[in-house]
């Protein structure tokens, strides 16, 4: 997309939003709903009262809000040790957290999986 073409698109989205927010402040709802928002804030001040506080007045049990789903914490997979394969052959050293190595895995292919696993040491 040209710049040009950016720019007029973005001249519209404008033009659109800003029609959209004057139908919006004409709205008698709308207006009510501020007036209310603001006799609220007012009371509550008066009050000293937060918007938890009222909340909790007129839905203790919180009957009326949506029951939320509980968030697990992201299980943390645990880390993978460093291990180190010598090669006895030919002295080859490699170190690897997975078994996804090109080396290891011509050795496998090679010797067989369970010889090359016995070449193996865990590194802290």
């Amino acid at each position: 997309m040209s710049m040009l073409q950016e720019y007029r698109q973005i001249e519209d989205t404008i033009r659109e939003l800003s029609e959209r927010l004057k139908s919006l402040s004409n709205d008698d709802k709308l207006k009510k709903e501020i007036e209310f928002e603001k006799k609220l804030n007012t009371l509550m001040e008066q009050y000293g009262k937060s918007l938890r506080d009222v909340v909790a007045i007129l839905d203790p049990d919180h009957k009326l809000s949506a029951p939320s789903k509980t968030v697990k914490a992201p299980v943390a997979k645990r880390a993978r040790k460093v291990k180190q394969y010598k090669n006895p052959h030919n002295g080859e050293v490699i170190e690897t957290k997975g078994g996804n190595h090109k080396t290891l895995k011509a050795w496998k292919e090679q010797y067989g999986a369970e010889t090359v696993e016995s070449w193996s040491t865990i590194l802290d």
